[in-house]
């Protein structure tokens, strides 16, 4: 309901395991953040890259997800030969590739895409929490939480929700931030 959507890409090099690297939502925090140093020193490319509220609200979640892979893909340091992403839908990229249902959970590279795409949003979400503490942002992480509708209706939205989400429209009218 809040912040942008974000999107990870990572290279590993031929054979490399580490049976530690798994779905980032079967992770608790601590091990994800322990997990980035291993990924990215392992990784032989990565990038983190995100699509904001207002793309969102402006394209749709899905087509910001999409655009927010296709970005992470174009900023890696090398080229992949073949790209792999978690889902049903193949992001625009130039390169060849297939979408993988449930592959953040069956594939290296996007289980650790998806620990680089976590830890990136959690962090951003717990420094809008210090900009706008009511909304619970440090233990919501902007999801739509009962704490977090009831700040909503008590406080309006902050400039880091998502406008076209349902729940937020139908909440009070903005705060004056």
């Amino acid at each position: 309901m809040a912040g942008p959507v974000v999107a990870a890409a990572v290279i590993f090099p031929a054979g490399f395991v580490d049976s530690r690297i798994n779905d980032s939502k079967c992770l608790d925090a601590r091990r994800r953040e322990e997990l980035v140093p291993v990924i990215t020193g392992a990784a032989s490319g990565w990038a983190v890259a995100e699509s904001s509220e207002s793309e969102i609200d402006a394209i749709n979640i899905l087509q910001a997800t999409l655009r927010a892979m296709e970005r992470a893909v174009a900023s890696l340091q090398a080229t992949p030969d073949y790209v792999l992403v978690d889902g049903s839908i193949m992001p625009g990229v130039l390169v060849p590739g297939e979408a993988v249902i449930g592959g953040d959970g069956r594939v290296a590279c996007i289980a650790a895409a998806s620990i680089l795409a976590k830890v990136h949003r959690d962090r951003l979400m717990l420094a809008h929490h210090e900009r706008w503490p009511v909304y619970g942002f440090s233990r919501n992480k902007g999801y739509g939480t009962a704490a977090h509708l009831a700040a909503l209706e008590e406080h309006g939205p902050c400039p880091i929700h998502r406008r076209s989400f349902r729940r937020i429209v139908t909440r009070l009218a903005p705060h004056p931030f």
